[in-house]
């Protein structure tokens, strides 16, 4: 992964899937304003990754309000994208923009990009100024949770050191 933490996330623009759009919509990433998860995966047609685009659909509102805005992201066509999330009973109530990157532009950018041209499974919280503020990567087989990382946005939010297992209403840590 060459994104760094608390440096600018890589500015790129690219097509997305967008449900109930008849074309792509240009997305610029990271955006102009608030906080953005985006969230990459290896492939269309998986069986992990519909079980954590669902659970990022189920943590969008929650994500909403804390300001975030969620973005998926693949190597898969716009084309492969609008035919999985229209046919895929997972998939029905997904609404965020999932990027279309058959080109790698955008994996590439933020070096996420698999030997055999999918993305990694990998998870980018980038704050209202641009910064890379969280980054992981985990193994092909196992999936996020898309509820610790709204915790990780409450955390960030606070502006305050959180211990292990913080939840909002818990003290923070002072440092002494």
């Amino acid at each position: 992964m060459n994104v760094r933490l608390g440096q600018r996330a890589p500015e790129v623009s690219a097509e997305a899937y967008v449900r109930g759009e008849l074309a792509p919509v240009q997305l610029d990433l990271p955006g102009a304003s608030g906080w953005l998860v985006l969230v990459f995966y290896p492939r269309d047609y998986t069986f992990v990754c519909p079980t954590e685009l669902a659970a990022y659909e189920e943590a969008r509102p929650e994500l909403e309000a804390l300001g975030a805005t969620v973005v998926a992201a693949s190597t898969d066509s716009w084309w492969v994208h609008r035919a999985w999330f229209e046919s895929s009973p997972w998939l029905q109530e997904v609404s965020y923009p999932v990027v279309a990157d058959p080109s790698h532009a955008v994996a590439e950018a933020f070096g996420v990009l698999g030997a055999d041209g999918a993305a990694e499974r990998a998870t980018f919280v980038i704050d209202p100024d641009g910064l890379v503020r969280h980054a992981s990567v985990t193994d092909v087989n196992v999936g996020r949770s898309a509820e610790e990382t709204v915790r990780i946005v409450q955390a960030l939010q606070t502006g305050e050191l959180c211990p292990a297992n913080w939840r909002p209403g818990q003290a923070t840590l002072r440092a002494a």
